[in-house]
C-alpha cells in the first residue's frame, strides 16, 4: 500500500464505529492511572504528524535533519514541511527497530508490547507480510489502531487489544519476535521481560528502543525527573535494563547509543508549533550524559 493510499484512509479513523470490546480492569491502581492518561491524549504532536502518510507513531525521531527539504519549502509551507520532516525522522526510528528483528517469514507472528495508535503494527506487516499483535493499555489507542487496520484491510493480519503486557494472554512461544518501542517505562522491567522470555520462541528476538538514565551520571537527573513527572513514567537505568533480561533468558547481541541520533529530532522538534513543554528536559539530559537512547536487540535462550 503506497503512501497516498495510507493518507487517503487516515482521515475517517477518528469517527469510525466499532463494536466495544471488553476491557480488562487494570491489575493496579497505576495501570488505571497510565490508561487514562493515554486516554485522554490527543496531542497534536502525534495526530499531525500521523496525517502526513496515515502512521500514527508514539515514539521519537532519529537521524539527520533534511536541511534542503525545508529550505526548499515556500513562504507559508515552513511549518507544514516541518511537521513532515518530523514524521520521517520517527519512521526512520521505526524502521531501524524492525531492521533488528532478525529474519522474519510470512507466517511468523510478531507482538508490539505497547502499540499505541498501531504506526508500528502497520509497518512491519508491509515490511514481513506476517501476522502483528499488539497491546495496550488504553482503549482509545486500540480501538484507533483497529479502526486503522480495518481501513487499510488489514485486519486479518494486524490487531490491537487491550491488554496488561505483563500478562498477555499469547500462548508461550508464539511469537517469533517482540518489541517495546518506548513502553518499558511503564512497567517493571523483571516483569516484563519474563512474559516476552515466556512469548518468545527459543531463538527469537527482542528489541527495544527506550530512554535510560546513565549510571555514570550517579543518579536520575532533575531533566530526567521532569519527563518522568511529564509522562507518568518511571524510567529506568541502562544497567537494570541488562541485568533484568540476564534474569530472564534474553541474551543481548547488540546495544546502540542512539542519543547523537535523535538530538537533531528533539532541537527541530522545538522550533515547531507542536511543542509540548518537555523538549528543552529531552535536549538538555542528552546533552549532559544523564540521559540515554538505547536500542537493545536480545535473543531468547
Amino acid at each position: 500500500m503506497t503512501n497516498a493510499e495510507l493518507t487517503a484512509t487516515a482521515g475517517s479513523t477518528r469517527a469510525s464505529a466499532s463494536p466495544s470490546p471488553r476491557i480488562p480492569s487494570p491489575a493496579t491502581p497505576y495501570q488505571g492511572d497510565i490508561a487514562r492518561y493515554w486516554d485522554g491524549e490527543a496531542r497534536p504532536v502525534n495526530l499531525r504528524l500521523g496525517d502526513v502518510d496515515g502512521l500514527y507513531h508514539h515514539h521519537y525521531g532519529i537521524g539527520e535533519i533534511d536541511t534542503a527539504a525545508l529550505a526548499a519549502a515556500g513562504d507559508g509551507a515552513g511549518e507544514k514541511a516541518l511537521i513532515s520532516e518530523l514524521h520521517r525522522l520517527e519512521s526512520a526510528q521505526a524502521e531501524y527497530l524492525l531492521g533488528h528483528l532478525g529474519d522474519i517469514g510470512r507466517e511468523d507472528t510478531l507482538l508490539d508490547a505497547g502499540c499505541g495508535r498501531g504506526g508500528s503494527m502497520v509497518m512491519a506487516h508491509q515490511r514481513f507480510g506476517c501476522k502483528v499483535e499488539g497491546v495496550t493499555l488504553s482503549a482509545k489507542q486500540a480501538e484507533f489502531a483497529n479502526g486503522r487496520a480495518r481501513e487499510l484491510g488489514l485486519q486479518d493480519h494486524v490487531r490491537a487489544r487491550v491488554c496488561n503486557m505483563l500478562a498477555t494472554p499469547f500462548e508461550t512461544g508464539s511469537a517469533a519476535a517482540s518489541w517495546n518501542n518506548e513502553s518499558s517505562m511503564y512497567v517493571d522491567l523483571h516483569d516484563l521481560f519474563a512474559e516476552h522470555s515466556r512469548v518468545l520462541e527459543v531463538g527469537g528476538r527482542y528489541v527495544t528502543i527506550t530512554g535510560c538514565w546513565n549510571p555514570r551520571y550517579g543518579q536520575p537527573s532533575k531533566w530526567v525527573s521532569q519527563i518522568n513527572a511529564h509522562f507518568e513514567c518511571n524510567i529506568h537505568s541502562r544497567r537494570e535494563y541488562l541485568r533484568a533480561m540476564a534474569d530472564n533468558r534474553l541474551v543481548p547481541q547488540t546495544i546502540i547509543d542512539l542519543t547523537p541520533d535523535t538530538l537533531p529530532y528533539w532541537e527541530l522538534r522545538a522550533t515547531s508549533s507542536l511543542v509540548t513543554g518537555i523538549e528543552d528536559a529531552f535536549i538538555n539530559s542528552y546533552k549532559d550524559g544523564s540521559f540515554q537512547y538505547l536500542l537493545i536487540a536480545a535473543d531468547r535462550v
